[in-house]
């Protein structure tokens, strides 16, 4: 018998959302869940979401007795004045539960709202270069996160990624005190989420997923999650892509995602997210885009750190089988996560949804989202830890093989 050697070191806390709502009609259970924690719920989504869903989502919850005040101006990458404002609708509503519609980019504003609403402070005050990991004091009030995406899998994390305009980066804040009470999966809502996105948001997961596995902070119950969703993801998201009316895909994909979210929450993301925010912000890249770019980069560096388990995500990947050695089967990891960012046309997305500048510009700012990286605490994560130089050449390398033909 093995014993996992984290666990051997000290215990480890699983955190999960209290509550899981998985199935095609789950979002009709969205107001009996909310009205067991609250009488006046702040809906949040951005204007597009609340077009297509937030009528329905609004119903359901004035059905069950709940007042509703909605705030729908969430944008792509929530700000900090974004944060502010939907925490100001919540203090005028005077409400007392929080309804997330929406992927991330809602959920994180949910997650903000709720930090300011239990906390004082501002909620830069909380990102983890200035308060550490677990920074947030407080529980936030009752959080239901009816998601839109597959994904992000913030429904079932203690992660909020916040975007600093002031200073065009990215900060991030880590607490159990921020993961979602309840998480309501219906694939049906997702049927209606564009092709980009369901790529962008499909490899997001996956790219949770494969750090889950491979980071330092990796252990037995975590990995299983992450093991699991790898085969999901990599099985359920070309058919989501090429059919987005599928819906025992778009079912597959919203599980594999949240069991990446359960996978990296409970271990930890590492280089490719610490190096993708200051990507996204500096060219402006939706964030699964970005975590897509640099994934196969990231895992072609990191592979001879831990080759049984990049190994075993490329036999997951059907990539490789029992017949090579696990140092071979490790060196097929990348090229089979870049075959399925290439299925994706992934590249092809840069066009419409980056501002990339040219090669002299981006060169200036390596540095600059090299030291933003570092600082973030995920690359340290990283089954192969890297130095400065290793991670300025990965994004200029990224840009010269990736981003800048893609746009030729």
């Amino acid at each position: 018998m093995t014993v996992d050697n984290t666990l051997l070191q000290g215990e480890e806390t699983f955190v999960s959302p209290n509550q899981i709502v998985l199935g095609v009609g789950a979002v009709e259970e969205t107001g009996e869940r909310a009205s067991q924690y609250g009488e006046t719920a702040l809906l949040v989504a951005s204007e597009q979401i609340y077009d297509v869903h937030g009528e329905t989502v609004r119903s359901v919850l004035e059905s069950a007795g709940l007042d509703v005040v909605v705030y729908d101006d969430v944008r792509p990458d929530p700000t900090v004045e974004n944060i502010e404002a939907a925490h100001d609708t919540w203090e005028r509503g005077d409400c007392d539960v929080i309804v997330t519609l929406g992927g991330g980019s809602s959920i994180d504003t949910g997650k903000g709202v709720g930090i300011l609403a239990a906390n004082d402070g501002d909620i830069r005050d909380f990102g983890v270069d200035r308060a550490g990991y677990e920074g947030v004091p407080n529980r936030t009030p009752p959080i239901v996160a009816v998601n839109t995406t597959a994904g992000t899998g913030s429904e079932a994390t203690r992660s909020v990624v916040v975007s600093d305009e002031s200073t065009s980066t990215k900060f991030l804040i880590v607490s159990r005190n921020v993961v979602p009470t309840v998480a309501v999966e219906d694939p049906e809502l997702t049927v209606s989420l564009p092709q980009s996105h369901t790529a962008f948001t499909g490899i997001d997961a996956l790219t949770h997923a494969v750090e889950a596995y491979t980071s330092v902070k990796s252990y037995a119950l975590s990995d299983e999650y992450a093991e699991r969703a790898i085969e999901r993801i990599s099985r359920s998201l070309p058919a989501a892509w090429a059919n987005g009316g599928n819906i025992e895909a778009r079912t597959e994909m919203l599980l594999g995602q949240l069991q990446a979210g359960q996978a990296f929450t409970n271990s930890s993301v590492a280089l490719v997210h610490g190096m993708a925010r200051p990507l996204g912000a500096q060219l402006h890249l939706p964030h699964g885009l970005a975590n897509g770019l640099l994934l196969p980069y990231v895992v072609d560096f990191s592979a001879m750190a831990a080759p049984e388990k990049y190994a075993e995500i490329a036999r997951l990947l059907d990539a490789a089988d029992g017949s090579v050695t696990d140092r071979e089967a490790a060196d097929a990891a990348s090229d089979a996560i870049h075959d399925l960012c290439e299925d994706l046309t992934l590249t092809s997305y840069l066009e419409d949804y980056a501002d990339v500048p040219e090669r002299d510009e981006y060169l200036e700012v390596v540095p600059e989202m090299t030291q933003d990286a570092i600082d973030s605490g995920s690359p340290a994560n990283n089954a192969r830890t890297p130095t400065r130089e290793e991670t300025e050449d990965l994004y200029v390398h990224l840009y010269d093989d990736a981003i800048a033909p893609a746009l030729e």
